[in-house]
């Protein structure tokens, strides 16, 4: 029987490093960078998929409009990550195996590297961690099991601390580029991505 995963989008963050504008708005080949992370969670078939959002949530959701996606606003997003991962595993239906996290700032993790995670993804205490070469990234696909554990994490920190104290269940899972250590924090990193940016 194929597990059921979901995946949660976390997209509420302020950009600071690269404030006034916001990054997961900024467009990669004409796409904002928050709709071609929540695009690559769709059709690596993980079902819902749960973008959460907060700082200029009507804009991040515009920036979402034409896709099939699940929007819920963190509103205590100010105090930190913990706070969006509470709100996301919130909105997920009940009954699932799973659900793969991801970060809205990295738009060059593929659908093959989330469909790996799925595909090796055990059960309900699995917890898949893409790696290349030898570095553990992004995004983590986690067991349910350790929803109520991670509904108790508080701070501007995610789940790392979580998967360190539950080593045993952790599968490390090849990755076949360097998009899952990849993330865009400033302008720089913006040019290097692509040649076809726009402002």
């Amino acid at each position: 029987m194929t597990a059921t995963v979901a995946a949660i989008l976390l997209a509420a963050g302020r950009s600071s490093r690269m404030a006034p504008r916001n990054k997961l708005i900024e467009l990669v080949d004409g796409t904002p960078i928050v709709a071609r992370v929540a695009a690559v969670a769709l059709a690596s078939g993980a079902a819902p998929v749960v973008v959460v959002t907060g700082f200029e949530a009507p804009r991040v959701a515009e920036a979402l409009r034409d896709l099939d996606v699940t929007i819920v606003h963190n509103a205590a997003f100010e105090s930190g990550l913990s706070t969006s991962l509470h709100v996301g595993i919130s909105a997920l239906p009940a009954g699932l195996d799973g659900a793969i996290v991801l970060l809205g700032d990295m738009p060059q993790v593929g659908s093959s590297d989330l469909e790996t995670l799925i595909a090796v993804f055990k059960d309900r205490q699995s917890i898949c961690v893409p790696v290349r070469i030898g570095r553990r990234g992004n995004p983590v696909l986690w067991g349910a099991a350790y929803f109520a554990e991670m509904m108790n994490i508080h701070g501007d920190v995610g789940a790392k601390q979580l998967m360190a104290e539950h080593m045993e269940y952790v599968i490390e899972v090849e990755a076949g580029s360097d998009g899952i250590l990849t993330d865009i924090d400033t302008l720089s990193d913006l040019a290097r991505l692509s040649p076809k940016i726009r402002s």
